[in-house]
């Protein structure tokens, strides 16, 4: 008797095991990933809030294009100087903020002007009904609205890497095809320049894995010092222990290296120095 009912409790737990299985499936648990097209990577809904428009329509949530923006500024000056987090949905950007010329409304203004032209004002007290086609260039997602300026056009020209958007970004600043501007009169600090630290190795812990080579002065032609450090990296080398399993994770390298920034995927780009 002991045995039969030892024999249905393991029947039905596996049973349970099997249908909890199905429905993290039917949910997207343990399914991997599809990997964003180029024009998608680095792509972030803010929709922190679901305020009413003044024309009294459902908020739709703004979708945001890393790749147009880093073509043109650098990562430190929105992260640092404008002060937009890290984290998606952690800056909390409201459009009262916009008005006043915080975040959005930093270069957003009407009055900026970039490459000769004015840029659009992102949000406003003296709302039109007119003015909900300007509103829709940012709040987008599910509309079909036509963008000013295509991925595959305005990139066509840059060099090609494998991963991420598949444009190799430093390059393209390297040889000068983009100039991203690091300061901004009225919101930027002037401050003197530093001489970046020598490029320096990390051992790769699998044997016979190319070593790390890091640089930072590629970094610091985007991120500045305080992007990495102290939040990310503490200030003294070796004092930071990471894996890529952290990576991964989102911590350190992987801070930029998953979601912006050329994903890990492609090893060898930083794995490059041979050991023998």
């Amino acid at each position: 008797m002991k045995r039969l009912l030892h024999i249905i409790f393991l029947i039905l737990f596996f049973t349970s095991l099997t249908f909890t299985g199905l429905a993290l499936a039917q949910n997207g648990g343990g399914v991997k990933k599809k990997r964003p097209l180029p024009h998608e990577y680095g792509r972030m809904i803010i929709g922190n809030y679901k305020e009413l428009w003044p024309v009294r329509e459902p908020s739709v949530p703004v979708v945001f294009d890393h790749w147009l923006h880093r073509a043109r500024f650098t990562c430190r000056l929105c992260h640092v100087d404008i002060a937009f987090g890290m984290v998606a949905g952690t800056t909390g950007i409201k459009a009262s903020d916009n008005i006043k010329g915080y975040y959005c409304g930093t270069c957003h203004n009407g009055e900026m002007v970039y490459n000769g032209r004015k840029v659009f004002d992102s949000c406003s007290e003296n709302f039109q009904k007119e003015d909900i086609e300007r509103c829709i260039r940012c709040h987008s997602l599910g509309k079909n609205v036509k963008r000013e300026y295509d991925f595959y056009t305005f990139t066509e020209k840059l060099p090609r890497e494998r991963f991420g958007n598949g444009i190799d970004w430093e390059k393209a600043e390297a040889e000068g095809l983009i100039k991203p501007i690091d300061f901004l009169e009225g919101v930027s600090i002037k401050s003197f320049s530093l001489e970046a630290p020598k490029d320096f190795d990390l051992e790769a812990k699998v044997e016979g894995i190319p070593n790390i080579i890091v640089s930072h002065k590629k970094h610091t032609v985007w991120n500045g010092c305080e992007v990495c450090h102290p939040d990310i990296f503490f200030v003294k080398k070796g004092i930071t222990k990471f894996t890529c399993v952290n990576n991964f994770e989102g911590k350190y390298c992987g801070a930029c290296h998953r979601t912006v920034a050329f994903p890990m995927l492609d090893c060898q780009r930083c794995h490059t120095k041979p050991v023998y």
